[in-house]
């Protein structure tokens, strides 16, 4: 098989899906609360209740937001799971599915982040699902078209947004994955939890 025969669409999402289902998912099983929150270091971002946080900027649209500032801290602040499943959901995923797939307008300042990890992992998944189905919706010629003025690299192909919509998600929760074993061989260790 050359080139011109490989289903480049089915390729691309084969590379997060495969990793999704048979990596990740089983990994976020089971997802707690105190895991969600928890903040190894002293002043960790987080989302947090509105009006609990000390970040220099907090913004979201409901009951919980989400910590960051600008320009980023040096070192960059450590964040929680509770973060970076924020930040994969909205800033990876939501605000390009509301860019490139007519999912509702996204943002870091509009959106309502979940306040358990039960609610953050239904928006991931939903967020998960809105992509891929926009992704196949593509078809192999949608994958050539540019990005256009939406993405910083408007003269780019659709694809390779989607390579790095994949890196960014791999890598995020990876961390999270990360978290979870340091979590469970610390503070539920001296516990006695088990996960």
């Amino acid at each position: 098989m050359d080139a011109d025969e490989l289903d480049w669409n089915r390729t691309l999402r084969e590379q997060w899906e495969f990793h999704w289902n048979h990596q990740l998912r089983a990994r976020l099983d089971g997802l707690t609360d105190d895991e969600y929150f928890w903040s190894p270091v002293p002043d960790a971002w987080s989302v947090r209740p509105r009006g609990s946080s000390t970040a220099p900027v907090q913004v979201g649209a409901g009951d919980f937001t989400i910590d960051y500032a600008f320009p980023q801290p040096v070192p960059t602040a450590f964040t929680t799971i509770a973060w970076r499943l924020g930040h994969v959901i909205v800033g990876v995923l939501a605000a390009r599915n509301a860019a490139h797939f007519g999912a509702p307008a996204a943002s870091y300042e509009t959106w309502e982040y979940a306040c358990s990890a039960a609610a953050a992992l239904d928006q991931l998944e939903a967020q998960l699902d809105v992509w891929l189905a926009g992704v196949r919706g593509l078809g192999e010629a949608g994958l050539r078209v540019p990005l256009g003025a939406k993405e910083p690299f408007p003269e780019a192909p659709m694809a390779d947004l989607v390579l790095h919509i994949h890196r960014e998600l791999i890598h995020h929760l990876a961390e999270v994955c990360l978290l979870r074993d340091l979590y469970l061989h610390t503070k539920a260790a001296t516990n006695g939890a088990t996960r």
